[in-house]
């Protein structure tokens, strides 16, 4: 073991990086208000993160806070396995609030995480980490030989959509569960072995945004459906197998004979072919008298218009486009008729900031954008990015939450195994 000040030599040199690599990570997420428990800072303290990269991952790649590493690809390069970015990794340990002696389930394998958590939930606890891909499961496994995890964590191969086999859930159930995929619903299977009094942290995919909420039983409702405790802004790799869900993708001719993609969630177009040639009409652009400041966060307004706009789509251009030239802000936009509009803007002519804007096309294009400029209002008169808190609510094995239950303003989606609701509650 090495001793403080002691002369460093070759072997331990690099033991010393990466243990100060740990150090600076921690101190990094305390200063950001990301970690706050001292459980979750010496799990992040003691885990050797680099062990549980790819080969030859840069140091400061391995310990950077804000990035993912990718470590797996489908055939048309996109990313289908990660080691996820530091900070949702701490932010997602802190949400699950675990302890010593904790029975913890993690949906979405890679090693790293399921060491963290065998870290807090010490020898007493367990540690179950499931993943459908038998590349992912063995890479979790081989990263974990030779630490102290090795033995704490069961690695298991299936679809998580399923149950877990039950001689590896606790009589009570997982007093957490944490999903580090991308959901587009909650399996029953999960809330099924998640203990009465247990946590449920998932990136949960809806009508096109995302948040990482986590959820417990509504004590005060019987624990008859699920409530919001907490929710943070993170994107993660879709799930795969019968939980996934990729919506509906219509391709729109583009000029140059390329095409611009647009990905519904739900509201696919009645008459798609009404947007045929779209691109090739003239294009507008009708202000919103709104001005934000330059860095300035309006990721809220894509969750409002996610739960309460119909004909939300994302908007993926072809690479090298004419539509991929434009300059846009945030990749969605709104389906209204045969118009399409989404979000831009325009330089104040003060240069104090920028007016958000819609540009649109195609023959009802002053309906698409009207709605758009409508939401853009609506979310500066709430309050922007600091406005009321939303609070989230799951039903399962249900098409719509119970009435007497529902507050004014309240959304909600259906999704395959129940509803979920939102609403934005102002103290």
């Amino acid at each position: 073991m090495d001793q403080v000040g002691a002369q460093s030599t070759p072997s331990t040199e690099p033991q010393q990086e990466t243990t100060q690599a740990r150090h600076r990570l921690v101190e990094d997420l305390r200063s950001r208000g990301i970690v706050a428990s001292d459980a979750v800072a010496q799990a992040l303290a003691t885990v050797p993160r680099e062990q549980f990269m790819p080969p030859d991952t840069p140091l400061e790649e391995a310990y950077g806070v804000d990035s993912a590493v990718i470590t797996k690809t489908d055939e048309h390069g996109r990313s289908i396995s990660s080691v996820s970015a530091a900070y949702i990794q701490a932010a997602m340990l802190e949400q699950a609030d675990l302890a010593s002696g904790m029975r913890v389930l993690e949906i979405g394998s890679g090693g790293l995480n399921a060491a963290y958590i065998a870290e807090i939930v010490g020898p007493s606890g367990k540690v179950v980490t499931v993943d459908i891909d038998p590349d992912v499961t063995q890479r979790a496994v081989d990263s974990l030989k030779g630490t102290l995890y090795e033995d704490r964590v069961r690695v298991l191969t299936m679809d998580a959509e399923h149950p877990v086999p039950a001689e590896d859930v606790p009589e009570k159930g997982f007093d957490a569960i944490i999903v580090t995929v991308g959901a587009w619903d909650l399996a029953p299977a999960w809330l099924d072995q998640l203990a009465p009094s247990g946590t449920l942290v998932v990136p949960l995919l809806m009508n096109g945004s995302s948040r990482v909420i986590a959820f417990q039983p509504d004590a005060d409702a019987g624990g008859d459906h699920l409530v919001s405790t907490s929710h943070q802004v993170a994107g993660f790799v879709p799930m795969q197998g019968e939980g996934s869900n990729d919506g509906r993708t219509l391709l729109i001719p583009d000029v140059d004979r390329t095409h611009l993609r647009l990905l519904f969630d739900k509201d696919y177009p009645a008459s798609p072919e009404d947007l045929d040639g779209l691109l090739a009409t003239p294009m507008s652009e009708t202000g919103s008298d709104v001005v934000v400041a330059a860095g300035e966060s309006f990721i809220d307004l894509y969750l409002r218009m996610s739960w309460t706009v119909d004909g939300v789509c994302r908007l993926i251009p072809d690479p090298g486009s004419e539509f991929g030239k434009q300059e846009s802000w945030f990749p969605f936009g709104v389906v209204a008729g045969a118009g399409l509009a989404y979000l831009a803007s325009r330089r104040v002519p003060d240069g104090s900031g920028f007016e958000m804007t819609a540009r649109a096309y195609g023959a009802d294009h002053a309906e698409a954008a009207g709605v758009l400029i409508e939401q853009i209002r609506a979310w500066h008169q709430a309050g922007r990015d600091q406005g009321p808190t939303p609070t989230y609510r799951y039903w399962p094995n249900r098409q719509e939450a119970p009435a007497d239950t529902v507050a004014p303003g309240t959304h909600a989606l259906v999704k395959r195994h129940g509803v979920l609701t939102v609403s934005w509650v102002t103290s």
